[in-house]
């Protein structure tokens, strides 16, 4: 059995069928989601689906990308709220710099200040890094945190970094890609117990899907894909990564 350890089960592509695509995904079995937020008004919906469905894990955070509508304010309420909700982690937090995203102080303002009560809480976090990997990892080596680098595409180097520092690597779609060359000799060579699989759904399309909403069902093509390129048995890639979630969240049970 799988565990889709980041889909965005909240967002409004499946208001009209996310029953259906729960369905799916148990048919290809994928037990369990994790379901970061990525913005203040966006956690009470991810609250909800966590009471709602017991397969769906919830994390609570501001997204870096999405900052220019969000008050700094609001992070004055997120400790409170995640140790009241149970949050599996904070998240998803992290830098983006990406062209035209927000100014990277102010992210880095964000980021720093839910890092912090992540360490308050003793939660993992869930990080997202788009053009920031280096400078990402120096600012988490001034907090004792874990978590999951999530959608990582980085170098053997920036790999080994974050794993040195207590965290995961997230694997997702962008391995499906045979261009993908730099990625897959990074996901061949990594220990079994560093890395985990995810979808990012309804995003990151996989290889021949491009352009079409991605769903956690996808995950199994996923695993499919890390089984080829690591020769291992696509049953001990379930067991291990879903392994590798239970031990990092400890409130997991």
């Amino acid at each position: 059995m799988f565990i889709d350890s980041h889909c965005h089960l909240d967002f409004v592509d499946f208001n009209s069928d996310l029953d259906d695509v729960i369905v799916r995904a148990y048919a290809e079995k994928i037990q369990s989601f994790i379901v970061p937020s990525t913005t203040y008004v966006s956690w009470d919906k991810v609250r909800q689906l966590a009471l709602e469905r017991s397969s769906v894990r919830a994390a609570y955070g501001i997204h870096p990308y999405f900052l220019a509508q969000e008050k700094y304010a609001s992070l004055d309420e997120l400790e409170a709220f995640s140790e009241l909700n149970k949050a599996l982690a904070i998240g998803e937090i992290g830098l983006d710099y990406w062209p035209g995203s927000v100014n990277y102080e102010i992210q880095k303002r964000f980021l720093i200040r839910q890092l912090d009560i992540a360490q308050n809480l003793k939660l993992p976090v869930i990080l997202h890094a788009r053009k920031s990997y280096d400078e990402l990892a120096g600012i988490l080596k001034k907090f004792s945190v874990q978590g999951i680098v999530h959608a990582f595409t980085g170098s053997e180097v920036q790999a080994k970094r974050f794993i040195e520092q207590g965290f995961l690597l997230g694997i997702g779609g962008s391995v499906t890609y045979p261009r993908a060359q730099k990625v897959r000799r990074m996901l061949k060579n990594l220990a079994d117990k560093d890395f985990v699989l995810e979808t990012d759904s309804p995003d990151m399309p996989l290889s021949g899907f491009q352009g079409q909403r991605n769903e956690p069902a996808h995950l199994a093509k996923v695993a499919a894909i890390v089984a080829e390129i690591r020769e291992q048995d696509i049953s001990k890639i379930a067991d291990y990564t879903s392994v590798n979630i239970v031990k990092l969240f400890n409130n997991w049970n």
